[in-house]
């Protein structure tokens, strides 16, 4: 038999891989008997480990919540996963870069020697896409009232401030009447937070973004949740941000066949379709949310360009040919 302190912590580990665990499968894992497990179970109880016992001939035992955060037993690749996502939360737009620091030097204190080897030489740079200004960072706490929402069903109530007013570094919000909407999903796009809900006023689906709320309390009554439209909140948001109403695709997608072979083709383009289509050709299906957008992206290819259609794909080529053909012989001009 273990040691009684192994015993605990292979007791504690088992505890922590399921929710449910029968006792006399318990005592059978650790080849012990039910009364040790009981006795043991009582230990980890005193230690701060709040762990729920059911009775009867099925009883068992269950981790459950606590007031306080007892101390947590990890795998190796558990620890090695926390790590690094610690090392990445600064992409995470939350403002919890000081708190996932400090969670850090915790982990790495009492990780094995084998563990803190590898995670200190794996040292990760979280470097952000350029832009012209900083993303702004949402509040946590914003974030834990929101997320409670969503949870709940309950309907928020909140200010939302203009673009302008957050981009100028003002956090006030404007006089117009507090928003009422049906929280649905807390979801990240591009190092940024948006609550996805149905406008209760405006009657239609909206993507909020989180820096720019101030939920107002309390929150309002519960809902019962509309389906989103095509179901899935992935394909809904990606459908937003590139301008579909909802459908989860493009506004705009046109077929070509470009000079080039489809292995050059492939890596430069995404959510496209890219097929051979004989020596040193291609056939590629590619979207954007407008036609001389499209266009544009599809004339960076340094290739012969033929359109297979449609004929607004047509319309937008010959469009920018005649720009830049005036670009090209606009005279010079010098200050």
């Amino acid at each position: 038999m273990q040691k009684t302190s192994a015993r605990l912590l292979s007791l504690l580990s088992l505890l922590q891989e399921r929710r449910d665990w029968p006792g006399a499968l318990l005592a059978e894992r650790l080849d012990i008997s039910p009364r040790t497990v009981r006795r043991d179970v009582d230990r980890l109880r005193e230690l701060g480990y709040p762990i729920v016992s059911s009775k009867g001939p099925d009883g068992g035992y269950r981790l459950g919540a606590g007031t306080q955060l007892p101390p947590l037993l990890f795998d190796d690749a558990q620890a090695v996963a926390l790590a690094i996502a610690l090392q990445i939360a600064t992409t995470s737009g939350a403002g919890i870069e000081e708190a996932a620091a400090r969670a850090l030097t915790t982990v790495r204190q009492v990780m094995p020697a084998r563990l803190r080897h590898r995670i200190e030489t794996l040292h990760v740079t979280a470097v952000e896409r350029p832009t012209t200004r900083p993303a702004p960072q949402a509040d946590s706490t914003v974030l834990m009232t929101l997320s409670a929402a969503v949870h709940a069903r309950e309907t928020l109530r909140f200010d939302y401030s203009s673009a302008s007013a957050r981009g100028a570094g003002d956090n006030s919000t404007d006089a117009s009447p507090p928003r009422r909407a049906e929280p649905h999903h807390l979801i990240t796009w591009g190092g940024r937070w948006y609550l996805v809900a149905w406008d209760l006023d405006r009657e239609d689906w909206r993507t909020f973004r989180a820096d720019r709320i101030t939920p107002r309390t309390p929150t309002g009554p519960r809902f019962i949740p509309r389906e989103l439209p095509g179901g899935d909140v992935a394909a809904f948001v990606a459908g937003r941000f590139q301008g579909s109403d909802g459908s989860g695709d493009w506004p705009c997608r046109g077929e070509v066949i470009l000079g080039l072979p489809a292995a050059d083709v492939a890596p430069h383009v995404h959510d496209a379709v890219v097929e051979e289509f004989g020596p040193h050709r291609c056939r590629l299906i590619l979207g954007s949310w407008s036609w001389p957008a499209l266009a544009a992206v599809l004339g960076r290819f340094d290739a012969d360009i033929k359109v297979v259609g449609p004929a607004e794909l047509k319309d937008a080529f010959a469009r920018l040919a005649r720009r830049y053909a005036d670009a090209a012989t606009a005279p010079s001009s010098h200050r």
